[in-house]
C-alpha cells in the first residue's frame, strides 16, 4: 500500500487530495514541524536523506518530489485519470504545468519567506528582485487562467493539484490576490471539491486551505 510522509503546513496536502480524487487507498504517516523553527523532524530523514515533505513509499520504493510522485501515483494507479491524451497539445501544457509549480512559480515566494525569517532590514534584494519575479509569474498565471477554467483546459487534471499550493501561498498575502480574481475563482473551486475536503480532513492542520474563504 502506499504510505505517504505527511508534514502538517506543506506540499505533502497535495498528494493526499490527488489520492483521493483518484479514489486510491493509502497510509499516512503524520510528521509534525519543529514549533520555532517550522522545519522538519529530523524522523524524516530515515525515509529520505533529505528529510523533506512530501515523500512517499509503495513497497520498496521511495519517491520524493512532489512533480515526480504525481507522475508516479498517475502512471501506476490513475488508469488514465486526471491527464490528457498523450501526444495532444493538452499533454504538453499539462507536462509543462506540473514543472512550472515548482520549477518557476515556488521560487521567488520560498525567496520572500526566507527574507522575511532571517532578513537584516535591507529591503534592496527584495525589493529589486524578489518581489518583480513574484508580480511577474503571478501575473502572468492569472492571465493563463483567462483563457481556460483549468490550467491545462476545461478539464481539471493532476496538473491543477500541484499548481495549488503556490497560489495558496500566494493567498496568505490578500494585497496580493485582490488585484488576481481568475486566480481567486481557481482556487474557491479547487476549495469545493469534495476530494480536496476529504483530504483535509485525513491530513489535519493545513492553514493555507482558509486563505480563501
Amino acid at each position: 500500500m502506499l504510505v505517504v510522509h505527511h508534514l502538517n503546513n506543506s506540499r505533502s496536502q497535495r498528494v493526499l487530495w490527488l489520492l483521493e480524487e483518484l479514489g486510491i487507498e493509502y497510509e499516512i504517516k503524520h510528521y509534525e514541524r519543529d514549533a520555532k523553527t517550522m522545519l522538519a523532524p529530523e524522523s524524516l530523514r530515515q525515509i529520505h536523506p533529505l528529510g523533506k515533505s512530501p515523500v512517499v513509499t509503495d513497497g520498496d520504493l521511495t519517491i520524493a518530489e512532489s512533480g515526480a510522485i504525481i507522475e508516479y501515483i498517475v502512471d501506476r494507479y490513475g488508469n488514465g485519470k486526471l491527464v490528457p491524451a498523450s501526444g495532444t497539445p493538452e499533454s504538453l501544457r499539462y507536462t509543462y504545468w506540473l514543472h512550472y509549480g515548482e520549477g518557476s512559480a515556488m521560487p521567488p515566494l520560498v525567496m520572500k519567506l526566507i527574507l522575511e525569517h532571517y532578513g537584516t532590514g535591507d529591503s534592496s534584494a527584495y525589493d529589486g528582485f524578489v518581489a518583480p519575479q513574484i508580480k511577474l509569474h503571478f501575473d502572468y498565471i492569472e492571465g493563463e487562467l483567462r483563457k481556460s477554467t483549468w490550467f491545462v483546459g476545461e478539464e481539471f487534471t493532476a496538473a491543477d493539484i500541484q499548481m495549488s499550493f503556490p497560489l495558496e501561498i500566494l493567498a496568505t498575502h490578500p494585497e496580493q490576490i485582490e488585484s488576481r480574481p481568475k486566480t481567486e475563482e481557481f482556487l474557491k473551486r479547487i476549495h469545493a471539491r469534495p476530494a480536496y475536503k476529504s483530504a483535509l480532513e485525513r491530513g489535519g492542520k493545513y492553514d493555507f486551505a482558509s486563505s480563501i474563504e
